[in-house]
């Protein structure tokens, strides 16, 4: 649901308004979000401190999949 998150803020968001979204810890959203960055779904955008999330066009191509299989459920 972290991907579906992204792609509905339309936008770069942070790592701890992404969790507190989907109701899930910080530290748990992060090593997800470390996993889905090796596997090319997101790009982690660095400024200053904090780290801006966004999906890549491979993340968005699976949130659009994912939308498809809820709309046939």
């Amino acid at each position: 649901m972290m991907l579906v998150g992204l792609y509905n803020a339309k936008g770069e968001v942070y790592a701890s308004s992404l969790a507190k979204q989907i109701d899930c810890t910080y530290s748990h959203v992060v090593k997800i979000l470390q996993q889905m960055n090796i596997a090319g779904l997101i790009n982690f955008n660095k400024q200053g401190r904090l780290k801006l999330l966004s999906l890549t066009k491979k993340g968005k191509d699976i949130v659009d999949h994912i939308d498809q299989i809820r709309n046939v459920l």
